[in-house]
């Protein structure tokens, strides 16, 4: 798994271009061959960016679901749901769908913002808001998601 460090701003043109900041593209080297999948997040109004390495680690998980089960299913078709296979092009733009677009509700200005092994890409009031910690108490979100993980000697976690 490949680490992705960063929150880069751009602009996004008529025709649902993206130019790819050139510290982002740099990190995303390895990858810019195999291609991306850029599909919906299931919790906020962005859109995920997957290296294709990364999307095929995430099949080989969803792929071990049970598909008689109906929750299984509809929780794969819903995870799927408008996934789009892209590439960045020799410009390094990046063109997102406009049904992603939409979704998303991107107008001129984006955020990519890296999350571990993918990049989430926002609009970037929406990204701004979604940061600005007035519907959660960070320390306690931090506390609840990491308080009890003590998996190292170093005293970090």
């Amino acid at each position: 798994m490949e680490t992705i460090v960063g929150t880069y701003e751009c602009k996004v043109d008529a025709k649902g271009r993206l130019l790819m900041p050139a510290p982002l593209k740099k990190q995303l080297t390895s990858s810019l061959q195999d291609g991306f999948v850029l599909k919906r997040s299931v919790f906020q109004p962005c859109l995920e960016l997957y290296p294709m390495k990364e999307w095929n680690l995430m099949m080989q998980k969803i792929n071990k679901l049970n598909r008689f089960v109906k929750k299984n299913n509809d929780f794969i078709r819903r995870f799927t749901a408008g996934v789009k296979v892209v590439e960045i092009d020799a410009l390094g733009r990046l063109l997102v769908p406009k049904d992603l677009v939409s979704f998303a509700n991107i107008s001129k200005e984006v955020v990519f913002s890296s999350a571990v092994n993918i990049v989430e890409i926002w609009d970037k009031d929406l990204y701004e808001k979604s940061i600005s910690g007035e519907d959660v108490d960070f320390a306690d979100l931090a506390e609840d998601v990491m308080g009890n993980l003590n998996d190292d000697d170093n005293g970090i976690s």
